[in-house]
């Protein structure tokens, strides 16, 4: 049986990864993803997997975008730190929904289910995801407290977000700055990731102020924005890829 399994955290996916070798050692991982845009990419450019787990919360948004853009026939088990009050809805028609650290009893009882399953009750139940997911609605605006006033700023007016030393700030396109109180994992999935994406641990960039991409020595990319920076910004060779089709994708 090939797995895929869309998580963007590093201990999740090892966790996850550690329980199905020891409760089902013949399960081959057919690939690992982070993102909504990565995960329809690796969707659309390689043969369906029989199984899929999939967190709700990722890098650049909603899992459940991923139904709009791709059409899917494999059964699906969630996994997710929250939603808790969506359990018992997704319970009725998913193969299973397994909360967060994943435990190995729980994990033997979604492959069991999985295994009862018939084509017909996956398509039937791939169908109503798109019923039990809300809209999504992203942010416009930032309120950002600083000194003694609140500051309201659009997000079309943000370069990027940076965050060092567990220190989150705002840098806006006009050379301003502030100090954000959140964190990037708490940032992201409140804005449209058809505009701003997690290029690495410490930026979030918006898409219009990329004003140059280099391909580094080894198939790293270097972004330069219209903005100076504090440090230099370096996308991954494994996120080269979803980063590229996102700068040329005005649906990503």
């Amino acid at each position: 049986m090939r797995v895929l399994i869309v998580e963007d955290e590093t201990a999740a996916y090892e966790n996850l990864l550690d329980i199905l070798k020891e409760v089902a050692p013949d399960i081959q991982i057919a690939g690992n993803t982070e993102s909504v845009t990565q995960t329809v990419h690796w969707l659309q450019s390689n043969p369906a997997p029989d199984l899929i787990f999939m967190d709700i919360h990722l890098s650049d948004g909603s899992a459940f975008a991923i139904f709009d853009k791709v059409e899917l026939e494999v059964p699906i088990v969630f996994t997710t730190a929250y939603d808790k009050y969506a359990i018992e809805a997704f319970k009725v028609n998913s193969i299973d929904y397994l909360l967060k650290p994943v435990k190995e009893e729980a994990l033997e009882h979604a492959l069991e289910k999985y295994s009862k399953f018939t084509h017909q009750d996956i398509i039937q139940y791939l169908s109503q995801l798109t019923r039990l997911a809300p809209a999504r609605k992203y942010k416009d605006k930032l309120l950002i407290p600083y000194k003694d006033r609140l500051v309201p700023i659009n997000l079309d007016e943000v370069s990027f977000f940076y965050t060092s030393d567990k220190n989150t700030s705002v840098y806006l396109k006009d050379g301003r700055n502030y100090p954000y109180s959140k964190t990037l994992e708490q940032i992201m999935p409140s804005l449209d990731p058809a505009n701003f994406i997690r290029a690495n641990k410490q930026f979030i960039l918006n898409r219009e102020s990329v004003t140059d991409i280099t391909i580094w020595f080894d198939n790293r990319l270097l972004v330069t924005l219209d903005v100076d920076v504090p440090e230099r910004i370096y996308i991954s060779k494994n996120k080269a890829s979803e980063f590229k089709a996102w700068m040329v994708n005005n649906e990503a």
